[in-house]
C-alpha cells in the first residue's frame, strides 16, 4: 500500500503511513537527509522491492491463541526481535531528540541503539531506563575511540555494534546539492564536548556532515583493527554493515556474538546487494555458530519482520520509520510507531500459524507471483 500524502491527517493505522506525517513537519533539507540514498538511489529502491518481491508460505490449524514475539538479541532480552538502529542526530527531528525515541524504546521493551554521532549524550540516556546499545564509527583517534568504548560501557551499554561498512560516507546527492549542514542547536554531543565543528559550516554543493565524518572517520581500518578492539572491550560485538557471507564467517570467527545484514539503508554503495537478498546466504552460512543474524535496511512493517526471520534473521533493527514517529510526534510518536510495529508482528504471526518466533525461522518463502501493487 502507497503512503498516505502529505495532506493527509488521519491518523497513521501502520508503520509505513507515518512517512507523510514525517515529511510534513521537516524542512525539505532535513527530509532528504533522512530518506535519501547513496548516488542514484538503486539500494535504496532496492532494498523495499526486495520484500515486494517476496512471499511468505503461511502454515495453518495452529493454536495462536497467543502469539509470543519476545526474543533474545545478542544478550539482550527484548518484546519484540526489533533493535532501535543507530541514526545520527535525532535532534534534527524534534528538540528532544534521542531522549524522545529512548525513552519509547524503554517502555516498548526493545533495545536503543546509541550512534556515535547522538545528539544527546550517554549519562542522560542511561536516565531514561532503555536497554543501551552502542554503534561505533572507527575514529582516526585511537584513543578517543577507546574513550567512547569506555564511556558506553560505564553508562550500562549491552554490546558494542561495530559499523564496518563507513570507511567514509556514500555520496549522498541530494546532502550535496542541498548544501546541508547541521543547524547550531544540534551537535554530536559525544565528540568534542558536542562543540560546533565541520558539520555546521555549509559550503556549495558539498554535504557539511559528509565532511565532517571524512575528518572524522579512518578509511584504513582492517580485520587485525576489529582484533585489537576485542581484546580492549568485554562488551558483546556486533559487527554491522556486512553483505558478504566471507565476512560474516570471519566476524563469527573472530569472536563476534551477532553480525548485522545491512548496506547502510542504500546511503554508502550504489548497487550494493539489497540486505533481504543477502540475508540467506549469511544466515546459512552461520547456522550451527554461536553467533546471530540481524537484518537492517527496508524494514517497514511487522510482516517484513515476519519475512526477515522466515529467511534466517534472528531480528531486525529499524531506523527510518522510527524516526518518522519522531519526527510526527516525539516521543508519542516513536511510542505509536512500535505499538503499530508490535501489533502488525502479532497480527502477522498468527496469520503464518506461528505461535512465537521459532515457528516463523521455519516458515518457507517463495517469489511473489505478482507485481507489487498499491490499493487505490
Amino acid at each position: 500500500m502507497s503512503a498516505p500524502t502529505a495532506t493527509d491527517r488521519r491518523p497513521p493505522l501502520s508503520v509505513a503511513e507515518f512517512a507523510g506525517p514525517a515529511r510534513s513537519a521537516l524542512s525539505p533539507e532535513v527530509w532528504d537527509w533522512l530518506a535519501g540514498g547513496a548516488e542514484q538511489e538503486h539500494t535504496l529502491a532496492a532494498n523495499r522491492a526486495a520484500f515486494d518481491r517476496l512471499a511468505v508460505v503461511p502454515r495453518v490449524l495452529a493454536d495462536v491463541s497467543a502469539c509470543d514475539t519476545t526474543a533474545t538479541l545478542v544478550r539482550s532480552r527484548s518484546a519484540l526481535p526489533v533493535a532501535v538502529a543507530p541514526v545520527a542526530y535525532h535532534r534534527l527531528f524534534h528538540p528532544e531528540g534521542e531522549l524522545a525515541s529512548a525513552r519509547a524504546a524503554a517502555a516498548a521493551g526493545v533495545p536503543f541503539t546509541v550512534g556515535t554521532l547522538s545528539s544527546v549524550g550517554f549519562e542522560e540516556l542511561a536516565a531514561t531506563g532503555a536497554t543501551l546499545w552502542f554503534q561505533l564509527y572507527w575514529l582516526r583517534d585511537r584513543g578517543r575511540l577507546l574513550d567512547l568504548v569506555a564511556a558506553a560501557a560505564a553508562a550500562g551499554s549491552e554490546c558494542l555494534v561495530v559499523t564496518a561498512d563507513v570507511p567514509y560516507m556514500g555520496r549522498r546527492l541530494r546532502d550535496a546539492r542541498n548544501a546541508f549542514a547541521l543547524p547550531g542547536d544540534v551537535r554530536a554531543a559525544l565528540l568534542e564536548g558536542g562543540a560546533a565543528g565541520r558539520a555546521h559550516r555549509a559550503g556549495a554543493e558539498v554535504s557539511a556532515v559528509a565532511a565532517h565524518t571524512a575528518e572524522l572517520l579512518s578509511p584504513a581500518v582492517t580485520w587485525a583493527d576489529l582484533t585489537w578492539l576485542r581484546e580492549r572491550t568485554e562488551l558483546p560485538l556486533v559487527v554491522k554493515g556486512l553483505l558478504d557471507p566471507a565476512d560474516a564467517l570471519r566476524a563469527a570467527e573472530l569472536g563476534a556474538e551477532a553480525v548485522v545484514v545491512s548496506n547502510h539503508g542504500g546511503r554508502q554503495l550504489d548497487r550494493a546487494v539489497p540486505s533481504l537478498t543477502a540475508l540467506p546466504a549469511v544466515a546459512e552460512t552461520l547456522a550451527g555458530r554461536d553467533c546471530q543474524v540481524l537484518l537492517d535496511s527496508g524494514v517497514r512493517g511487522g510482516s517484513d519482520v515476519l519475512t526477515a526471520l522466515a529467511l534466517g534473521a534472528s531480528g531486525v533493527l529499524l531506523g527510518r520509520p522510527l524516526i518518522w514517529g519522531l519526527a510526527a510526534g516525539g516521543e508519542p510518536g516513536c511510542a505509536r510507531v512500535l505499538e503499530l510495529l508490535a501489533a502488525e508482528l502479532r497480527h502477522a504471526l498468527g496469520l503464518a500459524g506461528c505461535a512465537d518466533l521459532g515457528a516463523a525461522a521455519e516458515l518457507r518463502t517463495t517469489p511473489m507471483p505478482c507485481p507489487a501493487w498499491s490499493a487505490p
